[in-house]
């Protein structure tokens, strides 16, 4: 069977890594076009790129792929390519860019999707970070034929992964992306016998995981303990969850919730106690120990480590800017 894949970051290499290695001819793929990254802002290919190129495969980069919108040479070029490439399937992985109608219908099998969630529940652009964020206990991937809409296609395999409690999108990550591409290469050896049937999603339990902005990354001190941690999890690696202190900009990497602290009488925010274990901090409903942080333009540290070049101390509220000081209570 012949498959163009289109795809881009770290999760869409692992798929591709596992088509190539079962076997399947990848005669095309598609990533999106090399950006800046890094101090030196020098242009950089993506993961799946490099994947190609390593496997001398042929990498076409449209801006757009849309013949009519505002890069029309771009999509006609990768027409051509995809025409001349005579697949029988497209696989698609976190690719980045909307497949018009005309590519849904180009090849004879479909466009087949690798999706990082229990469809219908987190469609969109986000789906691992906005599983931890809310606080589920399972996610999974889900293989569907593509159509027009936003996730919207039927699904042809599913398989389930819980989530741990220490997860973080970072690790949560790797395992789906792994499964994702196991599972890739079942429903392609399935297509190719005739056993793949395709299942209309449930009408009930939607949800969208709209695409992580910066803006998000501010920790709301008000908040309950529990919501802030997992959002401290959902924001690792990026953008990482951050508080100002002393008119710096810290993140917080790692947490455990103090349930033996209590936050009676404290501001939200507010700094209830500091020791090599962490830093207590008061929360809307609880509290969080802090014990793994970084400085702008320093490294994660563990607590007891940070707090030898970041003096904080109990009565300090997290959050002003600069960072206020009250009496401990």
């Amino acid at each position: 069977m012949r498959v163009i894949f289109a795809g881009t970051p770290e999760f869409a290499r692992a798929a591709l890594e596992q088509l190539l290695a079962a076997g399947f001819t990848v005669p095309l793929v598609l990533t999106q076009p090399d950006r800046p990254a890094g101090r030196g802002m020098k242009l950089q290919a993506s993961p799946v790129k490099q994947c190609a190129l390593d496997h001398r495969i042929p990498v076409a980069q449209p801006r757009s792929l849309r013949l009519e919108g505002k890069y029309p040479d771009d999509a006609a070029a990768a027409r051509d390519a995809l025409l001349a490439a005579q697949a029988d399937v497209m696989v698609v992985a976190a690719y980045g860019l909307i497949l018009p109608q005309w590519v849904l219908d180009l090849p004879p099998r479909g466009c087949l999707n690798i999706h990082a969630s229990l469809l219908p529940r987190w469609r969109g652009a986000a789906p691992i970070h906005r599983a931890i964020e809310a606080g589920d206990g399972e996610t999974g991937i889900t293989i569907m034929q593509m159509d027009a809409g936003l996730d919207t296609g039927p699904m042809l395999l599913t398989e389930r992964l819980a989530i741990a409690p220490t997860d973080t999108t970072a690790s949560l990550h790797g395992r789906l992306a792994s499964l994702g591409g196991r599972m890739i290469v079942e429903a392609l050896e399935l297509a190719a016998c005739g056993g793949l049937r395709a299942e209309p999603q449930p009408a009930e339990g939607i949800t969208y995981a709209h695409k992580i902005e910066k803006a998000e990354s501010t920790i709301d001190w008000s908040q309950p303990a529990t919501l802030i941690g997992q959002r401290i999890r959902a924001f690792d690696p990026f953008p990482g969850a951050s508080t100002e202190c002393a008119g710096e900009t810290i993140k917080v990497w790692s947490y455990e919730i103090d349930s033996n602290t209590p936050n009676t009488g404290k501001r939200h925010g507010q700094i209830i106690s500091v020791d090599s274990q962490g830093v207590a901090v008061a929360c809307g409903e609880g509290a969080l120990r802090l014990t793994t942080l970084q400085r702008a333009g320093g490294k994660r540290l563990a607590a007891a480590d940070f707090l030898r070049g970041f003096d904080l101390q109990p009565g300090m509220v997290l959050g002003a800017a600069p960072a206020a000081a009250v009496a401990p209570a």
